[in-house]
């Protein structure tokens, strides 16, 4: 057993930081190179991190390659979590497929269908699904630590229009989602991606908004949110571009400053404030929402 004295010596600690970086590099290959990929069921063990470990949704499949919006790192996954995450799951999930979902035989019924991607703790996807019975929703997260607190509060709501999928929100729109079946999307708060070089990554960026534009039936809304005024700028740039959609805060006046730009939405009531939220606008922090509808005539 190492001293520590010797734990002192250069050679000693970089052969220790050599062992942790293989250790998680491992993780990281059999994450992305699981045999299944990525449709993993149940948890698995890595020897790696020496304990269990629930999947993130990562797809592998050739066909269905992208730049993804979100990373391999894991949450704090706290036991309130985990417990959820592994009673209520089979209970609440739509299982991943390769064919467009069948609300009557999720939900029992047809309604307007609503779908969050990346919903975090799922604290305002179960608020707006109890706040509008009359609507279906689906919300979509890789993580799953998010995904049992939002299994947590379904059950403890007892709402039954509400539903998730863990998996590649990209993949779930272009595989589970029919063309022109979409009362709206959701997207608030994602990862900004704040490093110039991993703009790239972001989630609302010209392809991904195309995609969603397709999903979404006539007039149906498309609103994002965020409270880094970079990102705010390029939402309300990629979406105005987009021929399909039409903003609905009406005059659309695009900036380098966000100062000068004009097209953001006031926050709509159905989007309740968030702790965090609420946080930052206490400090002065500016939060954008963008909210675009489907044109009927494209």
């Amino acid at each position: 057993m190492l001293s520590n004295d010797d734990t002192q010596h250069p050679d000693v600690r970089s052969s220790i930081f050599e062992s942790h970086r293989v250790q998680r590099q491992s993780h990281i290959n059999w994450l992305r190179d699981d045999p299944t990929n990525g449709l993993l069921a149940g948890r698995r063990y890595h020897p790696a991190l020496h304990c269990r470990t629930p999947p993130i949704m990562i797809p592998t499949e050739p066909d269905h390659r992208h730049i993804r919006s979100f990373s391999g790192r894991r949450g704090h996954f706290t036991s309130g979590q985990r417990s959820a995450y592994e009673k209520l799951l089979p209970r609440y999930e739509i299982p991943v497929s390769s064919t467009s979902i069948d609300q009557a035989a999720i939900f029992g019924r047809d309604a307007p269908l609503v779908v969050e991607i990346g919903f975090g703790m799922g604290e305002t996807t179960a608020a707006i699904a109890q706040a509008q019975p009359e609507r279906n929703f689906i919300g979509v997260e890789v993580y799953p630590a998010g995904v049992g607190s939002l299994l947590r509060r379904i059950n403890e709501a007892g709402l039954s229009n509400l539903r998730v999928i863990q998996h590649d929100a990209i993949n779930v729109l272009q595989d589970m989602i029919a063309p022109a079946s979409l009362a709206a999307v959701h997207v608030f708060f994602p990862d900004p991606w704040p490093k110039a070089r991993h703009h790239k990554r972001r989630l609302i960026r010209a392809e991904i908004v195309e995609l969603i534009a397709t999903r979404l039936a006539p007039q149906g809304v498309l609103h994002c949110a965020t409270d880094w005024a970079h990102y705010a700028l390029q939402m309300l740039t990629v979406m105005s571009s987009d021929p399909r959609l039409e903003n609905t805060a009406g005059d659309v006046h695009l900036a380098e400053e966000i100062e000068s730009a004009r097209g953001f939405a006031e926050r709509p009531a159905y989007r309740p404030l968030t702790k965090f939220e609420r946080r930052g606008l206490g400090l002065g922090h500016g939060v954008w929402d963008v909210i675009m509808k489907r044109r009927i005539d494209l």
